[in-house]
């Protein structure tokens, strides 16, 4: 019996300590989420670069910022399901090989806009331009709003080469020559040149 009362002393103050009950809570969180993302660290699947994959160029990699800086990930997932109907409309299933060189990678569930991440040589860098500045001029019933003003924002080269050189330092192989010509490549260019150049990468690796 005592035993007993034991048991339900233990359990009454789990149940009436709040402090307590969230030391067991993320304990629990911390067990339980190690088990699962620990061993992904170490299997090639997830950590090796799809054959062909390549770096972004520093025009990219400036376009990817700004995709990101403008939200464009809220509407546009880049993670194609392994469904039949998903790769149907979509391409060929995304794989974490694609993204190694993403710092953050972009994957999501939240689709609202069509998924981009095979979008790369789809449609022409016009295309993508027109689009861009009004959505409705190519696709009436789009209810994406525009970005004029990316084609008067002009890119600034001094921000690229500390970006490559910090994502060299997380593991993206990019070379001395590429990190030194990095302002270069984007001299004159502007924010929508950047997102274009971003967009017709995509998925471009895997075929």
């Amino acid at each position: 019996m005592a035993s007993t009362n034991d048991k339900a002393t233990g359990h009454a103050r789990i149940e009436t300590s709040n402090f307590l009950m969230i030391v067991l809570v993320l304990l629990t969180v911390i067990v339980g989420g190690a088990v699962e993302i620990i061993p992904l660290f170490f299997q090639r699947s997830t950590t090796e670069a799809t054959p062909g994959l390549k770096p972004y160029t520093a025009l990219q990699l400036a376009g990817r910022d700004i995709y990101i800086r403008e939200g464009c990930y809220n509407c546009h997932s880049q993670m194609i399901r392994p469904f039949r109907s998903e790769t149907l409309r979509y391409g060929h299933f995304s794989t974490a090989g694609e993204f190694v060189y993403d710092h953050p990678f972009q994957w999501g569930s939240k689709r609202t806009g069509p998924d981009l991440h095979r979008v790369g040589g789809k449609y022409s860098d016009e295309w993508h331009r027109i689009h861009m500045t009004n959505p409705r001029d190519l696709v009436p019933e789009s209810n994406m709003p525009a970005y004029p003003w990316l084609a008067k924002n002009m890119l600034d080269p001094s921000e690229m080469a500390p970006k490559l050189r910090a994502l060299r330092v997380v593991g993206v192989p990019y070379a001395d020559t590429e990190i030194a010509e990095a302002a270069e490549a984007v001299k004159g260019r502007s924010e929508l040149d950047a997102v274009i150049a971003y967009l017709q990468v995509l998925g471009t690796a895997l075929k």
